[in-house]
């Protein structure tokens, strides 16, 4: 009897019942192999559906967290090629781009896929099919910066999951929030969440749920200094996750060990195991990991050596471990880097300040971002700055109750009695801290060198944001979210950033507040797209940024970024939502500039003049907007701005719940998918332009029948339109 690989036309000898298309699926994801295909071909019921994606839709994946199951991909990409009914098609499409989020390259093939997933589960109006698209997207489209997008969708997954009656869906559901909530740091917030997500599990019969809960714990007891605690939840956790069948379980309690190791002052043990990671998994920056622990070793010069190989395809990549890695990167940098990489990852780390550094779905969190902020403002000569990092980062620790990190930052900071606090802390944990004197700041270059071209991600990639590694803590290979038999972390939507062209000081043309204005006055002007040298980071959070017409053209300026864009409608859409933050405005109204407003047949509130008329005044106070912009008349422009969204309000109010249902039709799905693409075309061109602009835009706007500007961290006070 033949064992080997069979051909296609073997095979359907073997399995002569089935038809050819059948076969030739079982064919792809066996591989020929007459064992496993008489066990998948048991499983081919004879339904309705269409028997592939059936089949595309039941198959295990069999391999690890971000390795590809290529033989799943292979008749995934066949499964998709079939014409299906929208519901399978949709859920076709998302487990495929779940599953391409191994490759590293793929980041643009994924946002397709979802994009295409998600529309058609929302016009197909199936709530399972819909809650598993919006879990696909999390998962395929990682972004550190869309925390606050996971907790809504999160909230959107469960509530769609309860009534579809789809378990394993709300359980990911349950997951996606607990998981935001650390991301935001919220600790307490999120501890409540994880146990919400482990009763469930438990009412549900789901033994992975356990073992997150277990590894999950694990974590905190690390942060909080229990490292007893941990190390005994660490073994729960293996003996569990092995019971479970869970793949990822040996790559889990690594990690989990890793920590604990580093927190020991044994960190040369872990260096081999990373390094064979790095290689089995490239693009996913354990390399940056390796870098974190040469320096724990006491081998800052290979660790260094490390970061200018890793520096650019970090800070240009993408992923669950992006975070952690410019973490792992800066953290490194702040030992001895050069000035040009210190600034760099300083750049990229500011957007997140406030906020805990988080790997996948919070299998490992590694302190608050502010530590390393600190560390490299310390790097860079501005010490001012390095002690209100740290000052953060210690008010978040003692909140939190963070005792490891804790520790970390105050021998870090070095304020009058920091270090014997820090040691007296290191001595009751049994922890070890770093006591080699701190490399101080680098030497100033001769001339002052633009860093326009340093520490931003690129195009399709979601930002690189670190956080601190206080303490000498958080540093193995981690998993995610249980998913079938792994525990793989899901993602955010992806937040992409291109690389940075630079930006100027807002000193162009159009509207500027006073201050913009005062600013500009004192320093000479410099062209479109180079920034001036400046140790702060561009567009800086909290300040006035401005969106307005400069003739045919627009400007865009966010701090000391300056940026020229050519007209497009997506720029008109982008200014509607900016001047009215965290206000829903339809897709349809969006689009048409109040054509799309309709009453319904039953009860209309608006009649056609009166919809005219609203049309008129639009359009009237879209030109004197204008205007405004071009003559850099802000009072003018923020008064007009005023009256719009006053209309605008009206509009809704007199068109929408109170006198017409939801628009389901050809038309505002048109209108929808217009608007999407036009503000996405935008972001395309910001990505490179004013690539930390995207990043907050990207992680603020909310797209879909009703958008909506809700500002997330990182963004400016407020938008000047």
């Amino acid at each position: 009897m033949r064992t080997g690989p069979l051909s296609v036309d073997e095979l359907g000898a073997l399995l002569p019942h089935l038809g050819r298309e059948v076969v030739h699926a079982i064919w792809l994801v066996t591989g020929g192999r007459p064992g496993p295909a008489r066990e998948l071909a048991a499983t081919v019921g004879d339904g309705p559906g269409d028997p592939v994606a059936e089949l595309a839709l039941r198959v295990p994946s069999r391999t690890g967290f971000l390795i590809p199951d290529v033989a799943l991909i292979r008749l995934l990409e066949t499964a998709a090629a079939r014409p299906l009914p929208a519901a399978v098609r949709s859920r076709v499409l998302i487990r495929l781009a779940r599953e391409l989020l191994g490759d590293p390259a793929s980041t643009a093939r994924r946002r397709e896929l979802v994009d295409e997933a998600v529309a058609l589960a929302r016009a197909d109006g199936d709530a399972r099919a819909l809650a598993r698209a919006l879990d696909g997207r999390l998962h395929a489209l990682w972004d550190p910066a869309a925390a606050a997008d996971r907790l809504t969708s999160a909230a959107e997954i469960v509530t769609l999951a309860r009534h579809a009656g789809d378990a394993e869906i709300e359980l990911r559901g349950l997951l996606w929030r607990f998981t935001a909530l650390a991301e935001l740091g919220d600790l307490d917030a999120a501890e409540a969440a994880l146990v919400t997500y482990g009763r469930t599990g438990e009412l549900l019969g789901d033994p992975e749920a356990a073992v997150v809960v277990l590894s999950r714990q694990a974590v905190f007891a690390l942060a909080r200094g229990e490292l007893a605690v941990a190390a005994q939840l660490t073994g729960e956790v293996a003996r569990a996750g092995h019971r479970a069948g869970l793949a990822d379980t040996d790559r889990l309690t690594a990690s989990l060990r890793g920590q604990l190791a580093m927190l020991h002052g044994r960190p040369e043990p872990e260096i081999a195991p990373l390094r064979a990671l790095a290689r089995q998994l490239p693009g996913h920056f354990f390399g940056a990991t390796v870098a974190r622990v040469l320096v724990a070793a006491g081998r800052d010069d290979e660790a260094l050596l490390e970061l200018e190989r890793l520096r650019p395809a970090v800070l240009t990549g993408t992923g669950p471990r992006w975070l952690g890695a410019v973490a792992d990167l800066a953290f490194t940098a702040a030992r001895g880097g050069p000035p040009e990489a210190v600034r760099a990852l300083y750049d990229a780390l500011l957007p997140y300040r406030g906020r805990l550094v988080v790997w996948g779905c919070a299998n490992t969190i590694t302190g608050p971002v502010d530590d390393l902020l600190g560390r490299l403002a310390r790097r860079l000569g501005r010490e001012t700055e390095a002690l209100e990092h740290f000052d953060r980062a210690v008010a978040h620790e003692e909140r939190l109750g963070a005792l490891t990190w804790l520790a970390g930052t105050l021998h870090a900071r070095r304020r009058p009695g920091d270090r014997d606090r820090a040691r007296s802390l290191a001595r009751r944990l049994g922890m070890t801290l770093d006591e080699r004197p701190d490399p101080g700041k680098p030497p100033a270059p001769k001339t002052a060198q633009p860093t326009a071209r340093y520490g931003v991600p690129a195009p399709g990639s979601g930002p690189a944001a670190g956080a601190g590694l206080a303490a000498g803590s958080g540093l193995a290979a981690g998993a995610g979210p249980a998913e079938g038999a792994r525990l793989a972390a899901g993602a955010g939507p992806a937040a992409g950033a291109g690389p940075a062209v630079g930006s100027g000081p807002a000193v162009g043309s159009g509207p500027a507040a006073a201050k913009e204005r005062r600013r500009a006055a004192e320093q000479p002007a410099t062209a479109t797209f180079a920034r001036r040298p400046a140790e702060s980071g561009a567009a800086p959070a909290g300040a006035e940024w401005r969106l307005g017409r400069d003739g045919e053209d627009w400007i865009l300026a966010a701090g000391t970024d300056t940026v020229r864009l050519r007209d497009v409608r997506g720029l008109h859409y982008l200014r509607a939502l900016l001047a009215v933050p965290g206000q829903e405005i339809e897709a349809l109204d969006l689009v048409a500039g109040g054509a799309g407003l309709r009453a319904t047949p039953a009860a209309p509130l608006l009649d056609a003049a009166a919809r005219a008329a609203y049309r008129q005044r639009l359009a009237e106070l879209d030109a004197r907007l204008d205007a405004a912009d071009r003559t850099g008349d802000v009072a003018g422009a923020e008064d007009v701005t005023r009256e719009r969204a006053a209309l605008m309000a009206h509009l809704r109010a007199a068109t929408g719940a109170g006198g017409r249902p939801r628009r389901h039709g050809a038309e505002a799905e048109r209108a929808r998918v217009n608007a999407t693409r036009a503000l996405s075309t935008v972001l395309t061109r910001l990505d490179a332009a004013a690539p930390l602009v995207a990043l907050h835009l990207r992680a603020s706007l909310r797209t879909g029948a009703r958008l909506r500007y809700q500002p997330a961290p990182g963004g400016p006070a407020r938008w000047l339109v």
